[in-house]
């Protein structure tokens, strides 16, 4: 599983690098498709490696939640995302300062909000471009919460979720409701419930109500994904093949399927261990640290096309492993032990 996330940020990483324009054409000074032809007719649908992650995140946050209290289940998720979240948050906001040719100057006030990582619903700035999955995946976990972990992490609680997510997202599609498509994501929820359904394939076995919640997870999620990110040719200077989208949404539920299965247990290298977690911390900074990075090394230096795109996403994976080391494993486990040290104070009783 540690691999499958490597392998979804670097979707995304090649996506934002090669397979887009805006910003990172100014980056290279000229459109990625131009510089990287026939790279970037397949980093296009990098795009989807996000729909690949929520895939995955389903099935751990239902293995790292089994058998913890609510209390031990936030403490765990706020310990995870927010330190090397902040840090990103400086980095960029830093970089934006110095080289704000790139990305335009952070204000102080953005800043502050996006401390908070709540900054998309309040209608604020996004400092960091890829935090809008974040948000996603911070209503997956209240929701998982609230009517899963809450009560306990059972077989029969998991399955009711998956299946009464799946039911409601169904309704939500034919209301039109704001609310309801914020509180039940009904263009991310399949890939979710799958993730969640492959876990109990993987702890129990498979049987056809899992296999059938995975199924209907998969035919609603390609939908999502080529309803959202199908663009013909021509439209945007994108061109995106249905088919291809399905086709990869396929492949991402196949290989988590894979892993849950165990068709992948002869995969046991300890690099992997080390890639997983550099995982979140290369997904935060790669982005628009990574704009400036091939700006300065292509435009700046010179450097060709080719050894610039690698150069960059080396010096993110090497960053990515000193925030890793420095910043998510100390800061991590005290943050937690601090949350785990917090209690409610008792209001005294009114004396006699």
């Amino acid at each position: 599983m540690d691999g499958l996330r490597l392998v979804a940020a670097l979707m995304v990483c090649l996506y934002h690098y090669t397979g887009r324009g805006g910003t990172v054409s100014e980056s290279w000074h000229q459109s990625p498709s131009a510089l990287f032809p026939a790279l970037s007719r397949a980093s296009v649908y990098g795009c989807l490696g996000v729909q690949f992650f929520f895939v995955i995140s389903g099935f751990v946050i239902c293995m790292s939640s089994w058998g913890r209290t609510l209390g031990d289940f936030f403490r765990s998720r706020v310990s995870r995302l927010y330190p090397a979240y902040w840090v990103a948050l400086a980095l960029v906001t830093a970089a934006s300062l110095v080289l704000p040719v790139v990305v335009p100057p952070v204000r102080l006030d953005e800043f502050l909000v996006n401390l908070t990582m709540l900054q998309q619903p309040m209608g604020a700035t996004r400092v960091l471009g890829v935090c809008w999955t974040l948000w996603a995946e911070v209503r997956f976990y209240a929701l998982f919460a609230l009517l899963v972990v809450v009560r306990g992490v059972t077989y029969r609680r998991v399955v009711l979720f998956c299946a009464g997510w799946t039911l409601a997202v169904a309704v939500c599609r034919t209301t039109g409701n704001a609310l309801t498509d914020q509180v039940l994501m009904p263009e991310y929820a399949p890939f979710f419930v799958g993730g969640l359904a492959l876990y109990l394939v993987h702890r129990f076995g498979g049987n056809p109500l899992l296999w059938g919640i995975v199924a209907v997870s998969l035919l609603l999620g390609q939908s999502e994904a080529t309803r959202g990110l199908w663009h013909p040719a021509g439209h945007s200077g994108l061109h995106r093949d249905p088919y291809v989208v399905v086709l990869i949404v396929a492949l991402a539920f196949g290989a988590v399927a894979a892993v849950a299965v165990g068709w992948t247990r002869w995969a046991s290298w300890p690099w992997l261990t080390t890639a997983g977690a550099l995982t979140y911390p290369f997904y935060l900074v790669h982005e628009h640290l990574g704009w400036f990075v091939i700006r300065v090394l292509h435009r700046a230096l010179g450097l060709p096309p080719g050894a610039t795109l690698g150069a960059t996403v080396l010096a993110m994976l090497v960053l990515a492993w000193l925030i890793h080391r420095f910043v998510e494993k100390p800061l991590g486990r005290r943050l937690k032990n601090a949350l785990r040290r917090t209690t409610v104070p008792r209001t005294p009783e009114p004396a006699a």
